[in-house]
């Protein structure tokens, strides 16, 4: 899997916490966080369209978006290249690190911790 770059991953988890959402929504939502204009929301979500990283649909005459990535498998994705990219380690992350965590509930956690214990060793990741 492709991991989202950290700009997509801030737009991902809005739409993970309620979609489908506008461009303007979405823009409402992330922009306190990454400190940009609405056009450069416009233009990462044309990116992340491209990438099939969301979905764009039209909802009452207006566009509107959808995480095409599920929450648990990016985030998994992510740890694991957090894990064996930044800081080396060759075995799976302890879930743990993740207990409090406001962006995945019980069930999640352990889907999380499953997906990380059964990662593949040669998993041909893009880097």
């Amino acid at each position: 899997m492709a991991i989202p770059s950290i700009t997509e991953l801030t737009v991902l988890k809005a739409l993970w916490r309620q979609q489908p959402l506008s461009a303007r929504e979405i823009h409402q939502q992330v922009e306190g966080e990454l400190g940009w204009s609405y056009s450069s929301t416009r233009k990462t979500l044309e990116r992340m369209l491209d990438k099939g990283s969301v979905r764009q649909s039209s909802v009452h005459g207006v566009q509107v978006y959808e995480a095409a990535l599920e929450k648990v498998d990016t985030l998994a994705a992510f740890a694991h290249d957090f894990g064996k990219r930044v800081m080396e380690i060759d075995s799976p992350l302890p879930v743990n690190m993740f207990t409090g965590s406001k962006l995945v509930d019980d069930a999640e956690l352990a889907q999380l911790e499953q997906l990380l214990q059964d990662w593949p060793e040669d998993d041909g990741e893009a880097k």
